[in-house]
């Protein structure tokens, strides 16, 4: 992976809206395209193709690092550990599996952002608990919700509110509040510029549409989801493979139509296949996550 280290690294010195532009240079693949890439990659290790699955995706891993400006850290280095992510998962990717590297990548990126931001607030140590990680990733926007913004100490209904919320203790709350207003500033306070800006506080407010400890919190049971899925898929044939990924596993679905033209068979039919593909898979995973103590959904 020696031609990874050609890629565009985000730094204070070039500016965040330069980096921004120059990744958008970098061409998105089509599926069939990302499809040989993976495949050149996962069975000859070729560099030049997994560099291209990456730059395709830095725009991904940007936008998902953007989410995280409320923690008071350097953008350009939580874009790099976004990259960072984005490596990991483009290493592991297995094509064959029907899903798409970007539905993929983005639980290595975030992953990766949430262990690096851990690392840095030195909040919260990395053998706590996920929901004291919830708590964590959370508490600005609990308190957010009850209008609970004020300096100072919560009060004590808002502390249990959030502790029933959460799944905490009201001493974890109280710890976690502290601990956070401790490390607060001015959201006027300028910490440090991106080459282009000035940055200040009130740029790294947290983009409440990512939903941070949800993410984690999943991170935590996709590998073993992702193994049962992989065995559970051995129950289909190849055609109930194929369409199945086609329709359920893409980010694109693929219409009936389509699929209909390719087979040489009725709209309807595909239909059929792809319910009783679904109905087969879910079958085959429950009975393995049976197997393991896991819990698969109906």
């Amino acid at each position: 992976m020696s031609s990874y280290t050609t890629l565009p690294a985000p730094s204070p010195e070039q500016g965040l809206n330069r980096y921004l532009q120059e990744i958008r240079k970098f061409p998105l693949l089509e599926p069939e395209e990302e499809y040989m890439l993976a495949k050149r990659w996962a069975d000859h290790q070729d560099a030049e193709a997994a560099h291209r699955l990456v730059t395709s995706h830095l725009r991904l891993a940007a936008k998902i690092a953007m989410g995280y400006r409320g923690y008071g850290l350097p953008q350009a280095e939580v874009i790099s550990e976004a990259n960072v992510g984005l490596m990991q998962a483009v290493k592991r990717f297995d094509p064959e599996k029907g899903f798409r590297l970007a539905t993929y990548a983005m639980w290595w990126i975030r992953a990766s952002i949430q262990e690096y931001i851990l690392r840095s607030w030195s909040l919260v140590k990395l053998g706590t608990t996920s929901a004291q990680k919830k708590l964590f990733f959370n508490l600005r926007k609990a308190k957010a919700k009850l209008g609970a913004l004020e300096e100072g100490d919560l009060r004590p209904e808002n502390v249990a509110r959030i502790a029933r919320d959460l799944n905490v203790s009201e001493d974890e709350v109280v710890d976690m509040n502290r601990r956070l207003a401790g490390s607060d500033a001015s959201l006027n306070a300028t910490v440090g510029s991106d080459g282009d800006s000035v940055t200040q506080w009130q740029d790294w407010l947290e983009d409440e549409d990512a939903d941070q400890a949800t993410a984690y919190e999943e991170r935590d049971e996709l590998d073993a989801r992702r193994e049962l899925l992989a065995a559970a898929m051995s129950v289909l044939n190849d055609r109930e493979r194929e369409i199945l990924a086609a329709r359920r596993l893409t980010d694109d679905p693929v219409t009936l139509e389509e699929l209909a033209t390719r087979y040489q068979v009725s709209r309807e039919r595909i239909r059929q296949i792809e319910v009783r593909a679904f109905e087969k898979l879910q079958e085959k995973m429950r009975e393995l996550a049976r197997g393991k103590g896991m819990l698969i959904p109906a």
